[in-house]
């Protein structure tokens, strides 16, 4: 498989995904990041989480069961 070329921020997968940026947080602490899910780190200790294409994918097939507040259990 190809390294991903890209990435997107939380913020802006939760624009993408017309959701709550809170919930996607919840999700990705339960991400890996062979899920899609990487920390970028900034200056001033400034940091985020963003997702490849897979990673987004994971976040659509993660948040419906988030949304009935039932999260997969953690491997």
């Amino acid at each position: 498989m190809a390294a991903p070329a890209h990435a997107v921020t939380i913020s802006r997968a939760a624009e993408i995904l017309g959701e709550d940026e809170t919930l996607l947080w919840e999700i990705a602490s339960d991400m890996e990041p062979e899920d899609g899910c990487l920390w970028i780190y900034d200056t001033d200790e400034r940091q985020t989480v963003a997702f490849t294409p897979a990673g987004m994918e994971c976040l659509q097939e993660m948040l419906p069961e988030y949304k009935t507040g039932q999260p997969p259990p953690r491997s």
